[in-house]
C-alpha cells in the first residue's frame, strides 16, 4: 500500500484544497474506481456519481453510501428539487463521513429533466437557494453547487439564457450560505434532439463565463469544469480560478493522476509506481471486496481498470488478458 494511503483519517479530512478535482460521473464514478484514484492521487478531490434524493432517502443507503475512507477527501453529490429532502441527504452525507455534499444544478437529461432538477434549476436560482440554506443549517460540513452556464428551453438555441441566470444563481447561492462553486462551461440545451451526450459536446466552451464569475464574487471558490483532457491544459486554465475539475479523460485515462499531487500541489515526485504494480494492488482490493461481500463477479469491480494501459504497446492485449481473468472466475 502507498504510504500517503496509511495517513490517519483526521489528517485526510482536513478539508479539501479543490485545485484538482475528478468529476462524478454515471455509472463510473463508484466507491471501486475512487480507491484506484486515490492510489494515484492523495490530493486530488473526488465526488461520488450523482445519487437523486430520492434515491438516497428511499432506496439501500448503506449501498449506495458507503465508501473506503482511504478515499478522503470525498465528497458526495446528490440532486433534487425539494429543501427539505436535500437537508435529509445533507445528513446522512455528514452522517456516513463525506467531507462535503454537492448539488447537482447541471445534469441535462430526460430523467432530471421530468423530475425538475438537475440542470432544469438553473432557471430557478431562488429555489437553489432555498436548498443550498436548508443543508447548510442542517450539516457543518460544506455545501457546494455544481452547475452549467446556463440553459436553452427545448430545441431553440435562441432561448439560451442571458448570463445574469448564472450570476443570480452565484450571488444567491452565496447569501444562502455556498462558497463552492463548480462550472461546467457549457450552457445545456433541454428537450428536443439534445441528449446528455450531446449536451457534453454540442454547446460551445466559454471559459470566460467562468473566469467572469471568479472575478465577481472573488471570495467564492469557483472550480472550472468541460472540455479539458490533459494536465497541461488543466494547468494554464487554472490559473484564473480556484480549480480544475476533469471528468471522462481520467475515467479512460487514470494514469493522468500519477502526477497531479506534484504539478497542482507541489508534493515533491515519489518513485513512480507501473501500471503493472498498480493493477496488481487494484487486482488484490478486488479480490478482497468480492470476498467481503460474498460475491461472484469481479467485473463491476475491475471494469475501472480497462484504461490503465491506454497508449502503451499491447493495450489490446492487456485489456484481453484482464477480461479472461474476469471471466475464469465467474
Amino acid at each position: 500500500m502507498p504510504k500517503f494511503m496509511q495517513q490517519s483519517t483526521a489528517e485526510a479530512r482536513s478539508f479539501p484544497d479543490r485545485r484538482f478535482c475528478v468529476a462524478p460521473m454515471m455509472r463510473r464514478s463508484d466507491r471501486h474506481f475512487r480507491f484506484l484514484l486515490r492510489m494515484l492521487s492523495r490530493c486530488a478531490v473526488l465526488y461520488s456519481e450523482m445519487i437523486t434524493a430520492d434515491a438516497l432517502l428511499r432506496g439501500p443507503r448503506q449501498r449506495l453510501l458507503a465508501f473506503n475512507r482511504q478515499e478522503h477527501p470525498v465528497v458526495l453529490q446528490t440532486a433534487g428539487r425539494e429543501p427539505s429532502q436535500l437537508a435529509q441527504c445533507a445528513a446522512l452525507a455528514e452522517q456516513f463521513g463525506y467531507d462535503e455534499v454537492n448539488v447537482n444544478v447541471g445534469c441535462p437529461s430526460l430523467g432530471a429533466q421530468s423530475g425538475g432538477f438537475g440542470a432544469c434549476l438553473m432557471a430557478e436560482p431562488q429555489r437553489v437557494a432555498d436548498c443550498v440554506a436548508a443543508m447548510t443549517a442542517r450539516v457543518k460540513i460544506p455545501v457546494s453547487i455544481k452547475c452549467r452556464l446556463g440553459i436553452a428551453q427545448k430545441d431553440s438555441p435562441e432561448s439560451l439564457q442571458s448570463d445574469e441566470s448564472l450570476h443570480e444563481l452565484v450571488d444567491l447561492g452565496c447569501q444562502a450560505g455556498c462558497r463552492v462553486f463548480i462550472i461546467h462551461a457549457r450552457r445545456a440545451i433541454l428537450g428536443g434532439r439534445f441528449s446528455a451526450r450531446d449536451n457534453r459536446k454540442l454547446p460551445p466552451l466559454n471559459y470566460q463565463a467562468v473566469y467572469k464569475i471568479k472575478r465577481n464574487w472573488p471570495s467564492a471558490t469557483v472550480i472550472l469544469n468541460g472540455g479539458i483532457h490533459d494536465l497541461q491544459t488543466a494547468k494554464q486554465t487554472s490559473e484564473q480560478v480556484d480549480g480544475v475539475m476533469l471528468g471522462r479523460a481520467v475515467y479512460s485515462n487514470p494514469m493522468l493522476l500519477a502526477r497531479v499531487d506534484h504539478i497542482f500541489y507541489g508534493r515533491p515526485l515519489e518513485a513512480p509506481v507501473t501500471r503493472r504494480q498498480l493493477l496488481g494492488r487494484y487486482w488484490r482490493y478486488a479480490m478482497n471486496e468480492v470476498k467481503r461481500e460474498a460475491a461472484s463477479d469481479l467485473r463491476p469491480i475491475m471494469r475501472h481498470a480497462s484504461g490503465l494501459f491506454r497508449g502503451q504497446p499491447g493495450a489490446k492485449s492487456w485489456r484481453r488478458r484482464l477480461h479472461a481473468a474476469q471471466q475464469s472466475l465467474i
